[in-house]
């Protein structure tokens, strides 16, 4: 059992498009000066910080974007500092978080208080008609999109592990990827995957499913 606070001041990265879920792993190249500080800051303290995702337009000029609610813990894991002050890591999820409200810092990054939601201890099971599903529309997008797909590797994942490397790696927009953080179950973010490929299906040469 975890036995972190359910209550938690969080350093948060905002960055559109990328989702961690628990048990989930994260690679990330940090560059900007602000994110360099806080990687530092997390380093010396507890590794972790709270991956979250800026709300589209929805920041005034001059001022920082609003952030969703909602956005998971990661710790860090793997990490490489470069010479010229970069740093390469891979963040592993720890749990998802709800933001109680934003801190006033005198940090160049943000920081949030938090509550911790709960995490499963039993690993979530698809029904074989759903991972059938999913599975068969994973293989039809794909080929759509032109992507080289390892699907021996693929079938060999856990339904855990397939539902939520699919939601991190879908090229869906912002709204689309938060709903799919925030969905209840893997059984229900299988769904909504397998409904936003069908709906990107229809709308060959656009970049991005979007939800807004």
């Amino acid at each position: 059992m975890n036995d972190t606070p359910r209550n938690t001041r969080l350093s948060v990265f905002p960055l559109a498009g990328a989702l961690l879920f628990p048990g989930m792993h994260l690679p990330l190249h940090i560059f900007e000066p602000r994110y360099r500080a806080m990687i530092s800051d997390s380093m010396a303290r507890d590794r972790r910080i709270g991956m979250i995702q800026p709300r589209p337009n929805m920041g005034t000029r001059g001022e920082p974007p609003a952030l969703f609610d909602i956005g998971c813990v990661g710790k860090i894991g793997e990490f490489e500092a470069i010479e010229d002050g970069r740093y390469n890591l891979v963040l592993e999820g720890l749990s998802l978080f709800r933001i109680i409200r934003e801190l006033d810092v005198t940090t160049a990054f943000r920081q949030v208080e938090a509550e911790l939601l709960p995490v499963s201890a039993e690993a979530e099971i698809l029904s074989l008609s759903r991972r059938s599903s999913l599975e068969m529309e994973s293989r039809r997008f794909a080929d759509s999109q032109g992507y080289a797909v390892d699907w021996e590797a693929v079938t060999r994942l856990d339904d855990e592990a397939l539902v939520n490397g699919i939601a991190q790696i879908a090229p869906f927009d912002v709204a689309a990827k938060q709903a799919l953080l925030e969905a209840q179950g893997i059984e229900d973010r299988a769904e909504l995957i397998i409904q936003l490929m069908q709906f990107f299906g229809r709308h060959d040469g656009e970049d991005s499913v979007t939800l807004q």
